[in-house]
């Protein structure tokens, strides 16, 4: 057999390589030649077009609630440490009486190590007694990556004692669970997986909420296409989709979620972000419906509920004892949309984030003893620790 020789090997590379320069000049060429005739026919991007509305409207932007409020959702990763007093500034300023920091156990929470987490836990609950201990309430943070070992159950019992005995109100459940967390098997651990029972249950022992985030919303599971209206956010955040090849379907995790939900009913569930039912609130009902022990907040799909007005106004009103406000990432700038959409009879506003919708903002004008349940008087039956009188 003829080996292949090094002079031609060194042919054979060099014609690749001019084929790939080739390559690189055509589309650097081409790319000009398309740049330069959207501009002249001014056409431009989606991410950039960001027209000025010519409507004539009233506008009543909203910097500060109406009432006080607790947010029962926001992420905090660094009260382990952090100086809190420039937080609950901010907090003032936006008439927030009292934040639930889900991240009880700060960046730790990403470690994996469970021992780290508890030591986190504790600084940030010293943190906040020694500080503003009328301000904050911390939830805890389990390690769901062990769940085949022998001590697992017990183990997590013990954590969640002795968390709630230190000042924890709460057990967080992130959306790893349901999704992308495997057992020693490399299965995929469903939300309703009996192993995780003992958790739930000592939780309704305890008297403290779980509020779970499962899932995405439904369009993150759908094809990536020109009919998916989050086509945008697949764009800039490709990571958040969940493709059918790799993850199980919506409607699968939400059936999982709604059966540990039922097979623990002396226990309190906060369903996150509307359980991503927000754009069926017909089915949102079906679901507080069967579920007495279950409640939901609003943090991250406010922009759902603007789309809909009056759909969504009389969803509150009728669900006015189960709803509670929560936001999800923590930005000052960003609450003034959840108050003027909840507040205000405002009519075609902006939302703060485009790849969320592409679509525009209405008031609801709630009531005002619905907006009372909503910013702080639904919170205050779940946690005994938030002072009502601060609210009144």
């Amino acid at each position: 057999m003829k080996l292949f020789s090094f002079k031609n090997f060194l042919k054979t590379t060099l014609f690749l390589f001019f084929i790939l320069l080739l390559i690189l000049i055509v589309s650097g060429v081409s790319y000009f030649v398309i740049d330069k005739v959207q501009k002249k026919n001014n056409l431009m991007d989606i991410e950039v077009y960001s027209p000025v509305s010519s409507l004539i409207v009233e506008e009543n932007p909203i910097k500060k609630s109406k009432y006080p409020f607790v947010d029962v959702h926001s992420h905090q990763w660094n009260m382990p440490l952090s100086d809190l007093s420039g937080l609950v500034e901010e907090m003032d300023s936006l008439n927030m009486g009292y934040m639930i920091n889900l991240s009880g156990s700060g960046f730790a929470t990403f470690s994996g190590n469970q021992s780290l987490m508890d030591l986190n836990l504790s600084k940030s609950l010293d943190n906040v007694k020694e500080n503003f201990p009328n301000r904050f309430g911390l939830f805890v943070n389990l390690n769901l990556n062990k769940i085949d070992d022998e001590d697992f159950a017990q183990s997590s019992v013990d954590i969640l004692k002795d968390a709630v005995k230190q000042g924890a109100i709460g057990l967080k459940i992130y959306k790893n669970l349901g999704l992308n967390l495997k057992d020693s098997k490399g299965n995929r651990v469903k939300v309703d997986d009996p192993r995780l029972s003992p958790i739930w249950n000592t939780c309704g022992e305890l008297n403290i909420p779980v509020l779970i985030h499962s899932g995405e919303p439904s369009p993150f599971f759908d094809p990536i296409d020109k009919f998916n209206e989050r086509w945008l956010h697949a764009r800039q955040k490709p990571g958040s989709f969940r493709p059918s090849e790799k993850y199980p379907s919506f409607n699968t995790v939400m059936k999982e979620q709604s059966n540990m939900f039922k097979n623990h009913p002396n226990t309190i569930f906060i369903n996150a972000h509307m359980g991503w039912m927000a754009n069926n609130l017909d089915e949102l009902e079906k679901h507080l419906d069967s579920l007495p022990n279950v409640y939901t907040e609003i943090g991250a799909v406010i922009g759902e509920l603007g789309r809909q007005p009056r759909r969504a106004r009389q969803f509150f009103i009728d669900y006015q004892d189960r709803i509670m406000f929560g936001k999800d990432t923590y930005k000052k700038s960003e609450f003034d949309v959840y108050f003027r959409v909840l507040e205000s009879k405002d009519e075609y506003f902006d939302y703060y984030r485009k790849r969320h919708g592409l679509w525009k903002m209405y008031g609801l004008n709630l009531p005002d003893e619905v907006l009372k349940k909503l910013y702080y008087k639904n919170a205050s039956k779940l946690f005994p620790s938030i002072d009502i009188s601060l609210f009144e």
